[in-house]
């Protein structure tokens, strides 16, 4: 019997790549993968190639393109790239373009990697937080779930991914530890005392395989994944640990991250600040339980950090 074609975007990047290789690391799962890229020739596209994935050229910028990779496909990962270009409204006419693609394929599920539109907890006009770009408050947020009407409005079979902080994460966008005068390392993270949901990127691929696998059970869901919750305190602790170093755990207010100098450190400002002052919800929409029956293999931040030591060490 055939197998069922998983069109999956940006299956170069770090989500669409993940659920790719789970796939294709699967061969009882009675799935293939049609990568879509928009560069099939590259590197990362021949490898999955070498894999067994079927490469197709296709770009989310390009609806024609999108309609011609979704057809024939029995479902679809839909994914945008907030930091690729940070332009929210390019994110949501890309969102649109992959839900009536979906739709005009007749693709039987799709999985849309989303977030909280903030502006539900915390306006516009609501003084905490700034207001970034003119309307959002978490643009990598808010866009995502505004995008989220897109399939639902269309009728698509949709299930919505929320996803966690990567634990690869704390080696990029200012958040790594660095080393300070005393040789300890110096750890920072504008979420005080509260819980932060986090999940290795490597590991959410083999959760979205896991969704595809449980079939129409998942339409008109909303799935959230995180392997465990910790506070800034714990994921020193944990450094500390594991890497047999010092580690200065520094808490801060957003306010105070907000001024660092470094690209994205005022949506990330405002991503913590989210984090912080709603740990209480974003925190119960991530569910580790799920996460490990979806993944058994998902790794805590121990058993990530064990795995990826030197790389640490090398990004202090």
């Amino acid at each position: 019997m055939s197998k069922k074609i998983i069109a999956v975007v940006g299956a170069t990047g770090e989500e669409g790549g993940g659920l790719a290789r789970a796939i294709l690391a699967d061969p009882k799962s009675g799935f293939t993968v049609r990568a879509l890229t928009r560069k099939p020739g590259s590197e990362l596209a021949r490898k999955l190639a070498k894999l067994g994935a079927e490469v197709v050229a296709a770009d989310v910028n390009d609806p024609r393109s999108l309609s011609a990779a979704f057809t024939g496909a029995h479902g679809a990962f839909c994914v945008t790239s907030s930091w690729e270009q940070s332009a929210p409204e390019r994110e949501l006419t890309q969102a649109r373009a992959m839900a009536h693609a979906a739709k005009e394929a007749g693709v039987a599920h799709v999985l849309w990697s989303t977030q909280e539109d903030t502006r539900r907890f915390m306006p516009p006009g609501d003084g905490r937080m700034p207001t970034l770009k003119g309307k959002y408050k978490v643009p990598q947020f808010d866009v995502k779930g505004e995008s989220d009407a897109a399939f639902t409005d269309l009728g698509v079979p949709v299930t919505f991914v929320r996803t966690s902080l990567p634990w690869e994460t704390l080696l990029l966008f200012g958040m790594g530890s660095k080393r300070n005068a005393d040789g300890a390392l110096d750890f920072v993270l504008p979420t005080e005392d509260q819980k932060l949901p986090g999940l290795a990127a490597e590991d959410l691929g083999g959760c979205l395989h896991g969704i595809f696998q449980r079939g129409p059970e998942g339409v008109g869901r909303t799935v959230g994944l995180a392997s465990e919750h910790l506070t800034g305190a714990e994921i020193a602790s944990t450094l500390k640990h594991v890497l047999g170093q010092e580690v200065v755990y520094h808490s801060m207010s957003p306010e105070v991250y907000r001024t660092f100098n470094f690209p994205g450190a005022a949506e990330l400002a405002n991503m913590f600040h989210f984090m912080r002052d709603f740990a209480t919800e974003y925190c119960a929409a991530r569910d580790p339980v799920l996460t490990r029956e979806l993944n058994p293999q998902a790794q805590s931040l121990a058993q990530w950090l064990e795995r990826n030591k030197a790389r640490f060490l090398r990004a202090a």
